[in-house]
């Protein structure tokens, strides 16, 4: 499954870079995110991992975050994976103006075991709401700040 999503964020970049690079932030805009941690590399570098937490309901989500690369301010990709869901995120931004950002997001996911199965009953739609929902969230944060 593959698709993209993109958001203007009423800030320039460097500004918006800068909260969105910032760890101690997510907490504040990553809806669920109970805690996280470094488990392998110099932070916010390629190769590094870090574990995340997410309560979804009543649902616990582990995931590992990989950078793949980071070549900021322009790109950011990484890997998510959790039980059975591997997601490559690619992340551009770019400047649509003196104090406006824009932010396009490329998503492709594989599914494994009982996540397989399960991913033909979840439409692309439902995924991409998530993600347009999480990143208007940042927006909403990042513009408050």
């Amino acid at each position: 499954m593959k698709y993209t999503t993109e958001i203007t964020i009423d800030l320039p970049r460097d500004r918006m870079i800068e909260i969105f690079d910032n760890p101690d932030n997510m907490q504040k805009w990553m809806e669920g995110l109970q805690e996280w941690e470094n488990i392998s590399g110099e932070p916010g570098t390629p190769g590094a991992q870090m574990r995340m937490k997410f309560l979804q309901g009543k649902r616990e989500i582990d995931m590992v975050e990989t950078i793949v690369a980071r070549n900021m301010p322009d790109e950011f990709r990484v890997i998510y994976e959790a039980q059975g869901v591997k997601n490559w995120a690619n992340n551009y931004f770019t400047v649509q103006g003196p104090n406006k950002t824009r932010w396009k997001a490329e998503h492709e996911f594989k599914f494994g075991g009982f996540m397989r199965l399960m991913s033909f009953f979840m439409p692309t739609s439902m995924f991409k709401k998530q993600t347009l929902k999480n990143m208007n969230d940042f927006k909403a944060f990042a513009e408050s700040q």
